[in-house]
């Protein structure tokens, strides 16, 4: 009987003389002789390929490399050992470190891995792109109105580096017909738009590869506000949002990007969900990337802290950091600045008694943190507004009357906007309500838009060492 044997290793070195390393793959165990390779055997490479090397039993009179398998006695059991030691091994998989090796009936193929197979086309892509001038596949995950994409596509652009979204998935059809109307610079005629669920969404099979992907991964089982509401425990119990970190690995795997971008809430960095994001970035080969970054940073009114990661696949060099933004907004003195004018009897003016009587009812039972924010328009700042901010929330931001102090108002959709530094065109043609949850679950502008920048410049230095490797190649 003759089984098959999988074996996933690593190509290490070995000394031959004094200085020099030699690429070796070393296999032993009874899974071998199972699997057909016989102790005293003496093994030839007797097919070789890009990225494939084949061993067999080489004939008596070969004259070549020789492997022979030598034996390990452990136990009194006696076991196959190969040490395959060859400078082949290096040129045939270049950097692809680790390799998959099946073994049956003694024949020994040697192939990349999946894993290096997906770094070495990942960025192969990316660099042929950028050697070309070629604009960027941008893969785009709860898509909404194209805010975050629309943000990085701006900041690559700065940089000299096209882009495009070349797939956006968004479950809302008000968000992505708005940026598909809106962001008109987002999009080509191979652009593909999927109005779904995500979970719903087989991406192995029916879309293009990425350069880069964007994910705003919902939030709302990892924020304060939304464990209070739904009464969780932890971020993964929410029944829409807690596995959404899962679909989010598929498309890693199916996309394969060279570069990932992922914002949250703060909280998020604690989550089950975040560990196994973690996780599994690092063994799909991509070198991360974390910082939490305030909106006030970054020229903004809006104190929404965020955390941000960015995924570089690890056979690039390492050139990111969080260190390096550029920073080029200026933030206005007050929020008056960014208010629009509005006359003292307009129907936006209202009491919101159940606020002021709930107000009361927080203080006394002692929470602190359903403080209302009650803005005069002098402040430098304000806190962080949310998707449902048109509900008028107790705790985020209202303005108060000049002249009575009995009403009170919501920001107006521009003022919104403005507090985030989004331009006002992302929300063009949506109805209030609906403008508010685009702009409440959206990302700080020019804070994106220097980490789009920031990829830029990763970009740029890719480009430049390419160009300068062909000159002397030349």
């Amino acid at each position: 009987m003759s089984i098959t044997t999988i074996l996933n290793l690593t190509i290490g070195e070995s000394k031959r003389g004094k200085s020099k390393r030699v690429p070796r793959l070393w296999m032993e165990g009874e899974k071998l002789a199972r699997a057909g390779v016989r102790i005293g055997a003496r093994y030839s490479m007797q097919s070789r390929t890009s990225r494939r090397i084949e061993l067999r039993e080489a004939a008596p009179d070969y004259v070549g490399q020789i492997f022979t398998v030598s034996k390990r006695d452990r136990d009194g059991v006696l076991r196959p050992l190969i040490d395959v030691r060859s400078g082949v091994l290096r040129e045939v998989f270049e950097q692809c470190a680790k390799v998959k090796v099946a073994i049956r009936k003694g024949v020994i193929v040697i192939t990349a891995s999946p894993v290096a197979l997906a770094m070495e086309q990942r960025s192969r892509r990316l660099l042929l792109k950028l050697r070309q001038g070629v604009a960027l596949g941008v893969g785009s995950l709860f898509h909404g109105a194209g805010v975050m994409d629309k943000a990085l596509h701006q900041g690559l652009l700065k940089e000299g580096v096209q882009s495009y979204v070349n797939l956006a998935i968004e479950l809302k059809s008000a968000y992505i017909d708005a940026s598909l109307r809106n962001n008109p610079e987002l999009w080509r005629d191979e652009s593909v738009v999927v109005c779904s669920d995500i979970r719903d969404v087989d991406l192995r099979h029916c879309v293009p590869s990425c350069d880069l992907l964007s994910a705003g991964i919902p939030c709302t089982g990892a924020s304060r506000a939304g464990i209070s509401k739904n009464g969780l425990n932890f971020a993964e119990e929410h029944k829409d949002a807690g596995t959404m970190f899962f679909d989010f690995i598929e498309a890693v795997k199916a996309l394969n990007p060279a570069i990932v971008l992922v914002e949250n809430v703060v909280e998020y960095l604690k989550t089950a969900s975040m560990a196994v994001i973690r996780s599994v970035l690092k063994s799909l080969g991509y070198r991360l990337h974390e910082s939490v970054l305030e909106g006030g940073d970054f020229g903004v009114l809006e104190r929404r802290r965020r955390m941000v990661l960015v995924a570089v696949c690890e056979s690039l060099p390492d050139n990111f950091g969080f260190t390096s933004l550029h920073i080029s907004r200026v933030k206005e003195a007050s929020l008056s600045e960014a208010l629009e004018p509005l006359a003292d009897d307009s129907s936006r003016w209202r009491e919101y008694k159940y606020l002021a009587e709930k107000a009361v009812e927080d203080k006394k039972k002692g929470r602190g943190y359903a403080k209302r924010q009650l803005l005069t328009g002098a402040e430098s700042s304000c806190g962080t507004i949310g998707k449902g901010y048109n509900k008028g929330r107790s705790t985020e931001p209202f303005l108060m009357h000049p002249t009575n102090p009995a009403l009170i108002r919501l920001l107006t959709p521009a003022e919104h906007a403005r507090v985030k530094g989004i331009p006002e065109v992302v929300f063009a043609g949506l109805p209030e309500t609906v403008a508010h949850e685009v702009l409440g679950q959206a990302v700080v502008f020019p804070k994106i838009e220097s980490v789009g920048r920031e990829i830029g410049r990763v970009c740029q230095l890719l480009r430049q060492a390419l160009v300068s490797s062909h000159s002397l190649a030349a």
